[in-house]
């Protein structure tokens, strides 16, 4: 995985698969699967009973405490009362909490789903904009080195008195731009590459990675657009309607809130010597006078209508994000086509002729320097083309997801 012990070499499934096992927000997103595991263990737990144990020494007519077979602490006159309380839920509360906590399990689950989902196409878009920025660097280096080999056939040109010195300085000063464009272009992919480090969850990004991928390599076809265009299984959507169910059924829970729960007591005292043995039963419970819950089901009302409008306004979203990536993809990939198979060997064959013609003295150096230029403007945007497709296919990727896990490259 290394060529050199500060640099990795990656691919693009290898910087996938890197930042689904240490990218943050998808550990935070994992954090959240945790929780809403721990609260459905909580929502199938019964209440805890209540054991209490109450001593109290009685002495009426000054009689003492003990007793004729002794001083026992069992046998003395003190008041000894033992009793447990269970409180009972009623009125479905434990169905409804463990419904919503269930509801909120698909929620973190497919929030998670939805973060690896986003993430896998923010590391090819960085991925990628790493090897579109090296790519300029090579097309600005290679046409800084073929004005240089034209500044060399200029200078033979020079001595024979067929051109001044002037026209070979041109050149020069042409091959130094396309060099300092080349420096600035390496500067924004070492920005680049750090950004993915960024995303790949690297404690101290600093951009020492080598991109094993080419850019050329990097436009893959996409599933076909028919694979859940409704966009009802994406994760996203899935999230909000999960999200959804359970402020539902924390409304029913808060309705169910206004029938109060009993409690069960069972007593036992102990009281010598007149009543030595007495056994109790009770029930309690609250009485709905001055609150009935009306405060918390009204809050639980409008979550419950906010929950269903997030939820319609993701279904919407979903569709219209698989239409606007459709529509990108589809341009970009015929963008890239046109520039592969039909401006980029007719610009290079331009170049080709004219350097040809400028070295026969055909041409002059106007006509050289502007097909040269042309050239390297045609393959930059070649380049971007090219990137423009490998993004566009990762985001309709993404768009039509849905909540199965992928499996990880081999």
């Amino acid at each position: 995985m290394s060529a050199r012990a500060d640099t990795r070499v990656l691919s693009l499934a290898e910087a996938q698969r890197a930042a689904f096992e240490r990218n943050w927000d998808l550990l935070a997103a994992a954090s959240g699967v945790d929780a809403a595991t721990a609260q459905k263990i909580v929502s199938k737990e019964f209440p805890n009973p209540t054991l209490s144990l109450s001593t109290t020494y009685i002495n009426m007519d000054n009689h003492t405490s003990a007793t004729p077979s002794g001083n026992g602490v069992w046998d003395r006159s003190y008041d000894t009362i033992v009793a447990i309380n269970q409180l009972f839920e009623i009125g479905g509360k434990r169905r409804h909490r463990q419904t919503s906590a269930a509801a909120g399990f698909e929620n973190a689950r497919a929030l998670l789903l939805d973060a690896r989902r986003t993430l896998a196409a923010a590391v090819v878009k960085a991925y990628v904009a790493s090897a579109q920025a090296e790519e300029n660097v090579r097309i600005l280096l290679q046409s800084a080195g073929t004005l240089r080999q034209e500044a060399k056939i200029a200078e033979l040109r020079l001595k024979a008195g067929d051109i001044s010195s002037s026209d070979r300085n041109r050149i020069e000063i042409a091959a130094e731009q396309f060099e300092l464009n080349a420096q600035t272009a390496k500067a924004a992919a070492a920005q680049a590459r750090v950004a993915l480090e960024v995303l790949l969850g690297v404690p101290r990004p600093k951009g020492n990675v080598t991109l094993n991928d080419k850019l050329e390599t990097l436009c893959a076809p996409v599933p076909p657009a028919g694979m859940n265009d409704t966009g009802d299984a994406r994760p996203d959507v899935v999230a909000a309607e999960a999200a959804m169910q359970k402020a539902e059924a924390d409304l029913r829970l808060q309705k169910a809130y206004r029938i109060p729960d009993p409690t069960i007591m069972a007593q036992y005292e102990h009281q010598p010597p007149d009543t030595p043995q007495t056994m109790g039963f009770g029930v309690s419970f609250p009485l709905p006078i001055w609150n009935q819950n009306r405060g918390n089901i009204l809050a639980a009302q409008a979550a419950r209508d906010q929950a269903r409008i997030a939820y319609e306004k993701a279904r919407a979203q979903a569709v219209a994000d698989i239409a606007v990536a459709q529509l990108a993809y589809d341009d970009a990939a015929k963008r890239w086509r046109r520039y592969r198979e039909s401006i980029r060997p007719k610009s290079e064959q331009i170049r080709k002729t004219m350097a040809f013609a400028y070295a026969k003295g055909g041409a002059s150096l106007l006509d050289l320097l502007s097909a040269e230029r042309d050239d390297n403007d045609v393959r930059v945007a070649a380049a971007q083309a090219a990137a423009d497709s490998a993004v566009t296919a990762a985001a309709l990727k993404a768009s039509l997801a849905t909540m199965e896990v992928p499996k990880p490259a081999k």
